[in-house]
């Protein structure tokens, strides 16, 4: 049986909604991101686009491409609501969802199609919802597998050019049958899997389109980047595409990153961010129920050398608490001197926690810090997350993330996008 599946990716997201409270500044360039000189550029609008600026880019280099841009600092709690107002838009057509990130999910409608029409029929349906529901703008691709309606998607998006922006159909179609004329005319970079790397090397061969791949012999391709990575571009490069929508897919792990506005050159400094980030991690560990025994921390340097360094405990852990213990000896095997940009620590090889309040820990423990137990600590930040979730995020939290200007909240996603103009 043909599946039919859609791509459906949000049109600049992130400005888009910023839009919605900003209507002024419809039609302008506006850029989302971390807006101090460390920033990362999140989401350009298709003003911005026509100047060269794009998402990933340091916000820098777009302020030189395009000095009259808005930019505005992200707000990665709001998206994450609108999000899930545009995912129930998505439930309203199927129940098979595979979310990719807070703007685009792949959809299979094959069951579907007898209550709404065929897929083309359903992918507008979704346009019209999320505009009508929320202001919003999303483009479409339907095809019979994930590769090509992802790409599918891209077609379907508007356009800027330096001399203005084109609207873009909004819904393209691949139809079964069809699949190798619309892929092989593509740029070979347009599959999954080819990098500047892998690029350099296919065009060795002479290969510049999809079409051009697929001609090459499929045991030429492996040796020319390797077993597992060739079949699976001689693959695509055919259209062969079976992966099914993968409607519960198993967070694999838990973390939070943040950049500095000024760089860290000591252990204490870096021993304060620890106990805030690990904080932030203990805190969703908790909120889904688990604990974690393999923890790693990640390291940036001034010059943007980063080093991972990862440890893994005999008993799962979820508090803040056991996390430092685990990776302060990590920490202190780092040399700060250079200065450090990022610091990142994030939480895998999820396991039922083991620190739990006993009746040895009611017997034994004396009140004092120092000799607290692994079940004293658990019972403290539970009491944290209470209060959290009472008086907000900024109620309360560790000792050494209270500055002159208050609590230094680590908020989900909200640094991503690097530093902006006065974080501390």
């Amino acid at each position: 049986m043909t599946r039919t599946i859609l791509h459906v990716d949000m049109d600049a997201f992130y400005v888009s909604v910023e839009l919605r409270r900003r209507p002024d500044l419809v039609g302008q360039p506006v850029v989302v991101g971390g807006t101090g000189s460390r920033g990362v550029i999140a989401a350009a609008s298709y003003e911005a686009r026509r100047f060269g600026v794009f998402s990933a880019m340091p916000s820098a280099t777009a302020r030189r491409l395009c000095p009259h841009a808005v930019f505005l600092p992200g707000d990665h709690d709001l998206y994450g609501s609108v999000s899930a107002e545009v995912h129930e838009v998505f439930h309203s057509v199927t129940p098979f969802i595979e979310p990719l990130a807070l703007d685009e999910a792949f959809l299979d409608v094959t069951g579907s199609v007898r209550l709404f029409g065929d897929g083309v029929a359903i992918a507008h349906r979704v346009r019209d919802l999320v505009w009508d529901r929320l202001q919003l703008r999303c483009s479409v691709g339907v095809a019979p597998n994930k590769f090509l309606a992802k790409l599918a998607s891209k077609a379907a998006k508007p356009v800027a050019r330096p001399d203005g922006v084109s609207p873009g159909p909004g819904v393209v179609e691949v139809r079964p049958g069809e699949e190798l004329a619309f892929l092989h005319p593509l740029p070979v970079k347009a599959l999954w899997g080819v990098g500047p790397a892998t690029l350099e090397r296919l065009t060795r061969f002479g290969v510049t389109t999809v079409g051009d791949l697929a001609q090459l012999d499929e045991a030429t391709l492996v040796a020319a980047v390797g077993s597992a990575h060739g079949r699976h571009l001689h693959q695509l490069s055919w259209a062969i595409d079976d992966r099914p929508v993968e409607v519960d897919r198993e967070t694999k792990s838990i973390g939070h990153e943040e950049t500095f506005a000024t760089d860290r050159h000591t252990h204490d400094e870096l021993h304060r961010e620890l106990v805030r980030l690990a904080d932030a991690v203990a805190a969703r560990l908790r909120a889904h129920g688990t604990g974690a025994r393999t923890f790693q921390l990640k390291v940036r340097f001034a010059g943007f050398h980063t080093i991972t360094r990862a440890v893994t405990v005999p008993a799962a852990l979820q508090t803040a608490h056991g996390i430092v213990q685990a990776l302060e000896p990590l920490l202190q095997a780092v040399d700060p001197s250079p200065g450090v940009r990022l610091l990142g620590v994030s939480a895998s090889n999820f396991a039922e926690s083991a620190e739990q309040l006993s009746m040895d820990d009611l017997l034994t423990g004396d009140g004092g810090v120092a000799s607290a137990t692994a079940g004293e600590w658990q019972a403290a930040e539970e009491t944290m997350d209470a209060i959290r979730s009472r008086f907000g995020r900024s109620a309360i939290g560790p000792a050494s993330a209270v500055t002159r200007d208050g609590l230094r909240v680590v908020r989900k996603g909200g640094q991503q996008w690097g530093p902006d103009e006065h974080p501390e």
